[in-house]
């Protein structure tokens, strides 16, 4: 398959329906928020003072999106790290180099602003994601855990 050219930027309040189709498809998300709900949490993220959500655009159409928070540590001797959140392409194009340019890019973030590294985690049972995030020169490293 062909590589899709692709824009990556912030997203934009516009963005929202095209991101939360993803979150839908993508990452097989059964519950979105309402519109409503999505543009107040959007507009809360903004606030942050480094959170980012970015789109992947091709054409005219949102094919990935994911989430950048940059966070200040009082430890690492004040080193920023990064945290990569809610990453999504269209199923249809996956393999096809948009998680790829996306991560590329997420990282080039965190070496501009210093950071001494860049998380992300993963589910379990997303194997094949795993393997592509290995693939990018990710390690397992340590445990995630999560209290719900």
């Amino acid at each position: 398959m062909l590589p899709v050219e692709i824009l990556i930027r912030p997203a934009t309040e516009s963005d929202l329906p095209g991101v939360l189709n993803l979150y839908q498809t993508a990452l097989e998300d059964p519950v979105l928020l309402s519109d409503e709900a999505a543009l107040a949490t959007f507009r809360k993220m903004q606030q942050y003072p480094d959170y980012t959500l970015y789109v992947a655009e091709s054409g005219e159409e949102i094919v990935g999106t994911f989430a950048l928070l940059i966070m200040d540590n009082l430890g690492h001797n004040g080193a920023k790290s990064g945290v990569v959140e809610d990453v999504a392409v269209l199923p249809e194009l996956q393999g096809r180099g948009i998680g790829r340019e996306m991560m590329a890019f997420a990282l080039n973030v965190c070496r501009q602003k210093h950071c001494y590294k860049m998380a992300l985690s993963s589910n379990l049972r997303r194997t094949r994601t795993h393997a592509f995030y290995e693939s990018l020169g990710f390690t397992r490293h340590g445990f995630s855990f999560v209290m719900e």
